[in-house]
């Protein structure tokens, strides 16, 4: 006899139901990182965003939103997303307004 027929037994008037467990929302813990660069980029101004501590397909989305707001063209690859051009004010104001802490690293 289980735990389940033992309850049955004891309580024969209450009626089993079926509970679904709430959806654990991811929650960022530190703030992501907004820098500029050009070492390395022959030249070209890039943006750069680090610090995300989500799943690939949500970083994704996130550099979708940037880009799309924006209009200019990025890419996201190994937990950092790369935007063309010095645009770190207007990103940082997007991410706030998603929901996500973020801290500005340089000039």
């Amino acid at each position: 006899m289980d735990l389940r027929d033992q309850l049955k037994n004891l309580f024969p008037e209450h009626e089993e139901q079926d509970f679904e467990m709430p959806e654990e929302k991811f929650e960022q813990k530190n703030p992501l990182i907004c820098k500029f660069e050009k070492k390395g980029r022959n030249g070209k101004p890039v943006t750069l965003i680090e610090g995300f501590e989500g799943t690939e397909e949500e970083l994704k989305q996130i550099s979708k939103k940037i880009k799309t707001t924006l209009g200019i063209g990025g890419s996201e690859k190994d937990g950092i997303i790369v935007i063309q051009g010095d645009n770190r004010d207007k990103i940082m104001k997007i991410l706030q307004d998603m929901g996500y802490k973020t801290k500005r690293v340089g000039g």
